[in-house]
């Protein structure tokens, strides 16, 4: 299973990357939405897992892009929304196009169930 996770926060990469490694998912990890989309012209991951709040385009910029990508493509690549910060509205991010919505500070296993989910899998 192939993950693509967007965050701007080296931190937050590094962890998630080597939480959904000790479960056997490849991660490609980017800091941005430009970074993301070209790693989507060369891949399709199963997964997609983005920060909401980043600098420059946000992760709400990224799913109106990759909603407009798969339309193109005849994809459909399910996506999470991982944020960091308590008050941000699941709500919102299911509207954008989001299939899941997680806090940062969920337990790992709680990640893990969720991409499993995502991809079918779970």
């Amino acid at each position: 299973m192939q993950v693509l996770f967007v965050d701007d926060e080296a931190d937050a990469r590094e962890f998630i990357t080597t939480v959904l490694e000790q479960h056997g998912i490849l991660v490609t990890a980017v800091n941005s939405v430009a970074e993301a989309l070209e790693v989507l012209e060369r891949s399709r991951p199963d997964v997609i897992i983005s920060d909401i709040r980043m600098p420059d385009e946000d992760g709400y910029a990224l799913i109106r892009k990759v909603k407009a990508l798969e339309a193109e493509k005849g994809w459909q690549i399910p996506t999470a929304a991982l944020t960091a910060y308590l008050a941000e509205d699941r709500a919102k991010a299911i509207k954008a196009g989001f299939q899941s919505h997680l806090h940062k500070l969920a337990e790992p296993t709680e990640l893990v169930a969720m991409v499993a989910q995502l991809a079918g899998r779970g």
